[in-house]
C-alpha cells in the first residue's frame, strides 16, 4: 500500500511505482467531493436550514430531530452540519459551522469520536439499541455534544423502537439524536412525538441544473445546457442522483458532454422519438405508432422510461392547450414552440384521455415480462378510442307497441328435428323477449348524472342492471330476471312490480335492497331508490302460482310494455301451435317446475320436440325442458 505520509518507509530502496495510481483511484466521488459544508450550501431546503440556524442562535436546540424525505435531498448532510454547528468552537454563533476549528475539521475528515452514525438498515435489532443506551451516558471525548445520527430509522424492529423510547424521552444533557428516514409512516407515533420533525422536499429542477453547472465549471468540463436539463429530469428531485449521473458522464465523455452522450449513457428516449409518437397519435396512425414503439424496443430503450417521457410530454401539451404558462414546462424555448404547435391540433378532451391511458400503461409495465405490450395497447387505444366509442354507441330504445296475438318466438335458428321457443313460465303463448337466453341488445345509454330517466329507459337497460347484480348475488339476479319488472320512475324512486310475495320479500331485505339500488344507480348514472309492490292482475299474477296445480290460462299482454325489434320466424301452423301450447301447459303444471320457480326464480326457456317432426309426443311423454336453474348453473347444484 502507498504510505500515508510523504516519507519513504524504513528500508525502502525506491519509491513505490503504484502510489500515484492508488492516489488517483482513491479520489472521492463527486457527490462526496461537493457535499455542502455549510447551511448556505444546502439547496432547496431553506425551510429546514433557516429553522436550524435560528435555533442555534437562540439556544433552542432540542434533544431529538427527525429528518424525513426522499433520497438524495440532504438529510444526512444536514445532520452532519447540525453536529458541526452545535460543537463548533467559533464564538460567533451566526458563523457556525466555521470549518476551521478542530471539531469542524475532525467531522469533515470523518474521525470525530463524538459523532456516531448508525445505519439502521443493517443494525436494526434490539442488541444494537441496547449498546447505544449503555454508551450514551458517557460524556463526550472532545466535543460539546455526543451526536447520534441514525439513518433509515424506519428499518428498526418493533422491539428496538421500544428500547429507544426511554432514551429519546429523557436523554442525558450532552446527547443529541438525529433520526433520518425516507418512510416516516413506518416510524411509530410514540417515536414521532418525541422528535422535532423536518420534512425535506424534492429539489426543484432549476436549482439542480444550477448546481450541476457549478460543478461542471469547477471540474473544467463543458456540458450542454440541454444535457444538464436532461440529467436533472432523470434525477427526479434528488441532488445526489444528479451529481452521480454527472460523474458517470464525465468518465464517459472527453472534455464535453452533449445531449446524445446523456441519452446514450442513460438509455433515455430522444425528444424527437417522443414528439414523433405524439404526431402519430394526432394523425390516428396506428401502424406508425407501433413502428416507433418497436424501434425504441429494438434500440434497447427502457420502455417504462419512454412511457413516462410520453406522459410528461402529453402533460405539457395539456397545460399549453388549457392556457398554462410555458414556464410550467421547464423546457427550452425551441421545445416549447414545437409543443405549442402540437397542442393547437389536439383537443383538450383527447389530451386528458391520452394522459390517463398512458399513465395506466406505466403502472401496468411495472414488473411486466413484456413491457412492450402495455405501451402498444395504449397506442392503439389512444388512436382508435374515439372511433371505437362511436361504434359502440347504443341504439335508441324502440317505441312501445302492443304485441300481436299469437306466439312470440325469439329469433333463433330452428333445426329440422326440433322446434324451439323462448318463454317465461306463466306466459302462454305470448312470451317476453327479455326472457330469451341470448343477451338482450343494449338499447339505451345510461342517463347522465342530473338527468331524469323514464321507465322505458330502465326496461331497455334492465339487462345491465342484472349484470351489475350478478357478481354480488346470483339469487337476487335470478329473482330480478324472471319474477318482476320495472313499472315507473318518479323523483328518483324506481317502482318494481313483483308477481309473488315471496320474491318481493327477498328483494326488500336490507342487504338485497341496497344491492339493487346501487346497481340501478350505476346503470342510470344517478342515485335512485326502489319501491317494491305486488302486481295485481299482471302477466305473472294471472299465470299459475307456485302452489297451483292447474294449467295457466293465456294472459293478457302487459300494458305499454316496450317490445324490442327482433326477427320473428314464420308463425307455426294452427295444429302445431295447439300441440306446442299443450306441451307448455303440461310443463307449467309439473310440481318440480313449480318448485323451481318458487325457490330459484327459474324460467322455462326451451321446449324440445321428442316425438318426431310435426309431433309433440303423446300425453304420456312429458316434453323436455331446456332451461336450467340460475343458481345450480355455477354452484355445482348446491342451492
Amino acid at each position: 500500500m502507498c504510505p500515508a505520509s510523504g516519507a519513504a518507509p524504513r528500508g525502502a530502496v525506491q519509491a513505490n511505482p503504484t502510489c500515484a495510481q492508488e492516489r488517483q483511484m482513491a479520489s472521492l466521488a463527486l457527490y462526496r467531493k461537493y457535499r455542502p459544508q455549510t447551511f448556505e450550501e444546502v439547496i432547496g431546503q431553506e425551510h429546514v436550514t433557516r429553522t436550524l440556524r435560528n435555533a442555534l442562535q437562540d439556544g433552542r436546540i432540542v434533544h431529538a430531530y427527525l429528518f424525513a424525505g426522499p433520497r438524495g435531498t440532504g438529510k444526512t448532510t444536514t445532520a452532519r452540519l447540525l453536529a458541526k454547528a452545535v460543537n463548533c468552537l467559533d464564538e460567533d454563533l451566526a458563523a457556525r459551522p466555521c470549518n476551521r476549528c478542530a471539531i469542524c475539521q475532525a467531522i469533515n475528515e470523518g474521525h470525530l469520536l463524538d459523532l456516531i452514525e448508525v445505519d439502521a438498515a443493517s443494525n436494526r435489532g434490539i442488541d444494537e439499541i441496547r449498546e447505544i443506551r449503555e454508551r450514551v451516558n458517557f460524556r463526550p471525548n472532545e466535543a460539546r455534544y455526543k451526536v447520534y445520527v441514525v439513518d433509515e430509522v424506519h428499518m428498526l424492529t418493533e422491539h428496538a423502537f421500544n428500547a429507544l423510547l426511554k432514551t429519546l424521552e429523557e436523554p442525558p444533557p450532552h446527547a443529541l439524536f438525529v433520526l433520518a428516514t425516507t418512510d416516516p409512516q413506518k416510524v411509530p407515533a410514540t417515536v414521532l412525538s418525541r422528535c422535532q420533525r423536518f420534512d425535506f422536499r424534492r429539489v426543484p429542477l432549476n436549482l439542480i441544473v444550477e448546481h450541476l453547472a457549478k460543478i461542471a465549471r469547477a471540474e473544467g468540463v463543458e456540458v450542454e445546457p440541454a444535457a444538464l436539463d436532461l440529467i436533472a429530469r432523470q434525477a427526479t428531485g434528488s441532488v445526489r442522483d444528479a451529481v452521480s449521473l454527472l460523474d458517470q458522464l464525465f468518465a464517459f465523455c472527453e472534455g464535453r458532454v452533449s445531449v446524445r452522450d446523456v441519452e446514450a449513457v442513460l438509455g433515455s428516449v430522444p425528444a424527437a422519438a417522443v414528439s414523433g409518437l405524439v404526431e402519430a397519435l394526432l394523425a390516428r396512425d396506428v401502424p406508425r405508432a407501433l413502428r416507433l414503439v418497436d424501434d425504441l424496443a429494438r434500440g434497447g430503450t427502457d420502455l417504462a422510461y419512454a412511457a413516462r417521457s410520453l406522459v410528461e410530454h402529453l402533460r405539457g401539451l395539456l397545460l399549453l392547450r388549457v392556457g398554462g404558462e410555458a414556464r410550467l414546462l421547464n423546457r427550452a424555448p425551441e421545445e416549447v414552440a414545437a409543443m405549442q404547435e402540437q397542442a393547437r391540433r389536439a383537443p383538450a378532451e383527447e389530451l386528458v384521455r391520452w394522459v390517463r391511458v398512458f399513465q395506466r400503461a406505466v403502472e401496468e409495465m411495472k414488473g411486466d415480462l413484456l413491457p412492450q405490450i402495455p405501451l402498444e395497447l395504449a397506442c392503439v387505444e389512444a388512436c382508435l378510442g374515439a372511433e371505437g366509442a362511436g361504434q359502440a354507441a347504443p341504439v335508441a330504445p324502440a317505441p312501445a307497441v302492443a304485441p300481436a296475438p299469437g306466439p312470440a318466438v325469439a329469433s333463433a335458428p330452428v333445426g329440422p328435428a326440433s322446434a324451439r321457443t323462448s318463454r317465461t313460465l306463466g306466459e302462454v303463448p305470448a312470451a317476453r323477449e327479455q326472457a330469451s337466453p341470448r343477451p338482450a341488445p343494449e338499447a339505451a345509454r345510461p342517463a347522465a348524472p342530473g338527468t331524469k330517466a323514464d321507465a322505458a329507459t330502465l326496461k331497455a337497460a334492465w339487462g345491465r342492471v342484472l349484470a351489475e347484480v350478478r357478481p354480488h348475488s346470483r339469487q337476487v339476479e335470478a329473482v330480478l330476471r324472471g319474477s318482476c319488472e320495472p313499472l315507473s320512475i318518479e323523483d328518483g324512486v324506481v317502482t318494481i312490480g313483483f308477481y309473488h310475495q315471496f320474491h318481493k320479500g327477498q328483494v326488500e331485505e336490507a342487504r338485497n335492497r341496497e344491492l339493487v339500488q346501487e346497481a340501478i344507480s350505476r346503470v342510470l348514472g344517478a342515485p335512485h331508490r326502489i319501491r317494491c309492490v305486488l302486481v295485481q292482475g299482471g302477466a305473472r299474477a294471472q299465470g299459475s302460482g307456485p302452489r297451483e296445480r292447474r294449467p295457466p290460462p293465456p294472459p293478457e299482454p302487459p300494458p305499454e310494455a316496450p317490445t324490442p325489434e327482433v326477427e320473428r320466424p314464420a308463425a307455426p301452423a294452427r295444429g302445431e301451435q295447439e300441440d306446442l301450447d299443450g306441451a307448455y301447459r303440461a310443463v307449467a303444471a309439473d310440481p318440480l317446475i313449480q318448485e323451481a320457480v318458487t325457490r330459484y326464480g327459474a324460467q322455462v326457456v326451451d321446449i324440445v320436440n321428442q316425438g318426431g317432426e310435426g309431433s309433440w309426443g303423446t300425453g304420456e311423454e312429458a316434453p323436455e325442458v331446456g332451461g336450467t336453474f340460475p343458481e345450480a348453473e355455477e354452484d355445482d347444484g348446491q342451492p
